[in-house]
């Protein structure tokens, strides 16, 4: 990848930019959605004007595709995203790159996609990250539109 400036490093992650974006794309999605306020919601989406789909529910798919997604990553993967949401927080830039991997290595359980889904704007801590290493999701973003 390239570098955008000389005392920045390109992309040290083993998490590939895509899948980034792919958690960033999942992450709005999911952020989007409404507390869920229908307790008594019909089984047919006709009759409830198919308002269930836009609320946060135990079960929702959104989170559940985000958990699996997380799941299926490496260690070190799982680590580099919860790297990058720690940079794009502002806990560091990409020059710190090292040191706060090292602080996430240290921190790391089994519990990463319950951290990640419970974390407010992750998809923007994860894209303000990316930006900080030269990358963007917008192609990858113009081609699922």
């Amino acid at each position: 990848m390239k570098k955008i400036d000389d005392d920045l490093p390109s992309w040290p992650l083993t998490i590939p930019p895509e899948k980034v974006c792919f958690f960033i794309m999942k992450a709005r999605q999911f952020d989007g959605k409404d507390a869920w306020s229908n307790e008594g919601s019909s089984s047919n989406p006709s009759d409830d004007a198919m308002i269930d789909v836009l609320e946060d529910g135990a079960d929702d798919p959104v989170q559940e595709e985000i958990r699996s997604a997380i799941w299926a990553l490496s260690i070190d993967e799982q680590i580099d995203l919860v790297t990058l949401v720690w940079l794009g927080r502002g806990d560091g830039t990409a020059l710190d790159w090292q040191e706060v991997r090292d602080t996430a290595t240290e921190a790391h359980n089994g519990r990463t996609a319950d951290y990640l889904i419970g974390t407010p704007l992750l998809g923007d801590y994860l894209e303000e990250a990316l930006s900080m290493f030269g990358q963007s999701c917008q192609a990858l973003e113009s081609s699922h539109l």
